[in-house]
């Protein structure tokens, strides 16, 4: 994925910004951290403190900085432990530990580790300053404060030792992170004044699913930075980070023109077709089409030669082929020549932020000139409150807007006849809106399709009858002698004159 720093304004200054050894993290802060400052993660246990401090070392490693983890809390074996499971080799870290490992208490060996509740506060930051004064590293991890607090016994004790660890540590040029588990003392403002920048870590537990873990930037003195929470996930090789979506800052210049349907009958409804960088929401019940008609736009960006993504919240690869080879659509062959690539997505196992981050790999790795999100119901439940998908979808529908896709929507209605209900109203964001419905003629299931909105060019008003074929989706002729077919209860006029749609547009 292309560096999004690229698109924001990062301020030069005297001080060198140096990587935090995390892309993601990077980019939200618009290209690191400011070097010979003192920083502060905290997250409750399992929010991956830990494992983010370790890529902010090991970038130092890879740089061929000196490097130290000081831990009061875990030992060097869990600490290696964790690097291995992550594929990293920790030959690079000096780990000075002060909980003794089980082998210290062999007689025989050198004792060179401490416990810290066996020590003064006083005397656990001196041996933190030998060391640091042995060892000169140019980057710290301190892990954890907890430990610190609950030597120090009193708030103020406590903030004088994390102040005279801060100078000491600007001192000698060192760049430091402390972290801290919250598990003292909740909401400590005080270290926040003291730190150059906060960043907080959280997770998620909802009803249904795997759970959901968030970062937010509270403070960073003199950075510009990427505002609001940020969805992650750890994985091997560290923490996978989603920077939150700003659409206004991926603006790409393309050639406005009409994408074809695939069938002429349908993109004379649309007024020609879909133009680039525009949406078209098809909203409608279960099983009338709505699938099926953004499949058909799928096919035909792959019969053009364009790549096109479809992500399938609700249904399997297996039905959706299935779908295709009885409407006589060439699905497989374009999944195998690569223009079409199809992805299930499991909304209880991703976060909003990880799809709009596929998106967004699907858009500028990838090229592709349609995207199709069936259904929006599933992404609706990949979400914790409804007013946020509103938000997130704005950005990513302006974000393709900008980048010249052509995005189909599906969004299911509840109920199969008679007034529908919609679990959420994106009409408005809609550049266009498809509605299809049942209706009955004569003890038969007929199906009814119009165009109820378009913001660019004209469509035709009429509503007309469709079904499902073997060659594909056929339009018939509007549904003059109807009404109340959308409404859901049709009522059939045989003698009642209807306008055609030339007389309605005024082009008779």
């Amino acid at each position: 994925m292309p560096d999004l720093n690229q698109t924001l304004k990062i301020d030069e200054d005297d001080n060198p910004r140096i990587s935090t050894g995390n892309h993601g993290l990077d980019t939200i802060l618009c290209g690191g951290l400011d070097a010979n400052r003192l920083y502060l993660y905290e997250g409750r246990p399992g929010t991956g403190k830990t494992t983010i401090a370790l890529e902010f070392l090991l970038q130092g490693v890879r740089n061929g900085e000196r490097v130290l983890y000081i831990t009061l809390s875990e030992t060097k074996r869990e600490l290696t432990l964790v690097a291995k499971r992550h594929g990293w080799l920790l030959d690079g870290v000096d780990i000075f530990e002060l909980v003794p490992p089980e082998t210290s208490l062999d007689p025989e060996r050198e004792i060179t580790v401490f416990h810290p509740a066996e020590m003064e506060l006083s005397e656990t930051t001196k041996l933190i300053f030998e060391r640091v004064e042995a060892l000169n590293p140019t980057r710290i991890v301190l892990d954890s404060l907890s430990e610190l607090r609950l030597l120090a016994q009193s708030p103020l004790r406590y903030r004088r030792q994390v102040l005279a660890l801060k100078h000491f540590f600007t001192s000698r040029r060192c760049t430091v992170i402390l972290l801290d588990d919250l598990s003292s003392q909740e909401n400590d403002l005080q270290l926040h004044s003291i730190s150059h920048g906060v960043v907080l870590l959280e997770q998620l537990a909802i009803d249904y699913g795997s759970e959901r873990r968030r970062l937010r930037v509270i403070k960073m003195r003199g950075i510009q930075y990427r505002g609001g929470f940020h969805d992650f996930k750890i994985q091997r090789g560290g923490l996978e980070i989603y920077p939150r979506l700003v659409a206004a800052e991926h603006h790409t210049s393309f050639t406005g023109d009409v994408t074809s349907s695939g069938n002429p009958e349908l993109d004379q409804l649309l007024g020609g077709g879909l133009e680039r960088g525009t949406n078209a929401l098809l909203i409608g019940s279960a099983g009338v089409g709505k699938s099926s008609l953004a499949l058909t736009y799928t096919i035909a960006a792959a019969d053009r030669g364009e790549h096109a993504v479809f992500f399938a919240f609700d249904e399997g690869r297996g039905t959706i082929e299935a779908r295709a080879r009885t409407l006589g659509l060439p699905l497989r062959e374009h999944v195998e020549s690569g223009l079409i690539r199809y992805q299930q997505i499991d909304p209880a196992e991703l976060s909003p932020g990880e799809f709009a981050a596929n998106i967004r790999r699907s858009v500028d790795v990838d090229g592709a000139r349609v995207i199709v999100i069936d259904s929006l119901n599933g992404y609706l439940n990949a979400m914790p409150e409804e007013r946020f998908l509103i938000l997130q979808m704005h950005e990513l529908l302006a974000y393709l807007g900008h980048k010249g896709v052509v995005t189909i929507l599906v969004l299911a209605q509840h109920g199969l006849v008679g007034p529908m209900d919609t679990p959420l109203d994106i009409s408005y964001l809609a550049d266009a809106v498809l509605m299809l419905r049942y209706f009955e003629v004569n003890g038969t299931v007929r199906r009814a399709l119009s165009v109820v909105k378009k913001r660019s060019g004209h469509h035709e008003h009429t509503i007309r009858d469709f079904s499902l074929t073997g060659g594909g989706i056929k339009l018939g002729q509007p549904t003059t002698r109807f009404s109340g077919i959308f409404t859901g209860t049709p009522r059939y006029s045989p003698e009642e004159t209807v306008p055609t749609a030339e007389e309605y547009n005024g082009t008779a």
